[in-house]
Parts: C-alpha cells; sequence; structure tokens
C-alpha cells in the first residue's frame, strides 16, 4: 500500500511547482489587464469591425467609464451604437428603428459594466507573446451573456502600462464580432451627451 502511495503521490511532487507556477503568472497577467481597464477614464480610438462573415466597417470608438460607450460607423454605415451606462442603443437610421438591451446581458458588459466582475470571471488565454495579454471573460452560470476576449498590448504611454488593443464577442447565438482599435487617445474630454442619440422613430412610435 505504501508503495501505491508514493507512485500516485511522486508525479504530483514534480508537476505541482510547475502548476504553481503557471497559476501565479497568470493571476499577475490578469491583474495587469484589470488594472489597465479600470486605469481608462476616457479613451477615443479608430475601430475596425468585422463581423462572422467577413464584413468590414470602420469607425470612432468613445468610452467614457463607468458604462458608457459610442460607435460611430463611417458614413457609409448610417446606423449609431451607443451606451448611457444602463443599456445598449442600437439605432438604425435607414429603417428608423431603435432596439435596446442591458448591457449586463451583453458579452461587452465585461468591459463596460461595473457590477461584472473580471477577475472572478476572466482566464488568462495563452498567447506565444510575453507584451500581449488575452482574458477571456465568460459567466458559465449565464451562457446567455456571451463571452468576450479582451486583447492588451504592453505600452508604457497608456494607463496600466497596457493597452486595449482588440477584442473578441460571441454572443449568446454564436454570432462573432471583432473589433481592432488603433490611433487610442486617453484622458481626452467626453461630454455625457456623447452617449446619447436622436431617435428616428416617429414620435407617435416611441414608448412613453
Amino acid at each position: 500500500m505504501m508503495a501505491g502511495l508514493l507512485a500516485f503521490a511522486l508525479p504530483v511532487a514534480v508537476v505541482a511547482p510547475a502548476d504553481t507556477a503557471m497559476a501565479a503568472n497568470d493571476d499577475a497577467q490578469l491583474d495587469k489587464a484589470v488594472t489597465a481597464l479600470r486605469a481608462i477614464s476616457t479613451m477615443k480610438a479608430d475601430f475596425t469591425q468585422t463581423d462572422r462573415s467577413g464584413q468590414v466597417v470602420r469607425g470612432e470608438l468613445t468610452l467614457k467609464r463607468p458604462g458608457k460607450i459610442r460607435f460611430e460607423y463611417e458614413d457609409a454605415v448610417n446606423m449609431l451604437i451607443v451606451s448611457n451606462g444602463k443599456v445598449f442603443t442600437l439605432v438604425d437610421y435607414d429603417v428608423r428603428q431603435v432596439e435596446r438591451w442591458p448591457i449586463s446581458k451583453s458579452p461587452l458588459g465585461a468591459l463596460l459594466d461595473p457590477e461584472r466582475d473580471v477577475r472572478q470571471y476572466g482566464t488568462v488565454q495563452p498567447t506565444g507573446d510575453s507584451n500581449v495579454i488575452s482574458v477571456q471573460v465568460r459567466d458559465p452560470k449565464k451562457p446567455e451573456f456571451g463571452t468576450i476576449t479582451l486583447i492588451f498590448v504592453r505600452d508604457s504611454s497608456a494607463p496600466g502600462g497596457y493597452k486595449l488593443a482588440s477584442w473578441v464577442a460571441l454572443d449568446s447565438q454564436n454570432k462573432r464580432t471583432t473589433v481592432r482599435l488603433d490611433n487610442q487617445r486617453y484622458g481626452v474630454s467626453v461630454k455625457d451627451s456623447a452617449f446619447t442619440y436622436k431617435d428616428p422613430r416617429p414620435s407617435s412610435r416611441r414608448p412613453k
């Protein structure tokens, strides 16, 4: 019996330090990503958005923590996505439609919702590059919230020493959207009016 116990114990004794070191490294990487994310007070950036069919659109992103974001699309795309800190609103000016949903139920809630704990639900993904941190955020108890993978790149000029470079969002219908950021500008002056929109619906169709 003693020999059998030693046979099981020996591999654990050899592997455990490596596993412990890897877990400690993942924790450190996750802390760096969370610090960088929370260090952003305001940010503007150019973005490129690619959907699962490969369609690409561009525009400018404006972010203000906590919870506010605006996707201002290029002129050829007559729509707007904006969050006021509580709900996302998608405005399609071509068909005069408005859709709204809580930020907590979107994959982007991990980026915007102060109630979503990235440390609790985030797991570090291997990148093969010591200057890049990839964090996948998913609540296994609430798959309807979707999954988002945030990519941070080391940059001494960015808050927290890492810039948010891109993310991949996968919603509950398995619709994948990739957003890449460029020309990030931090600490810019952003008024709350940037997160409002002009309702294109006739006044008779608007909710009371």
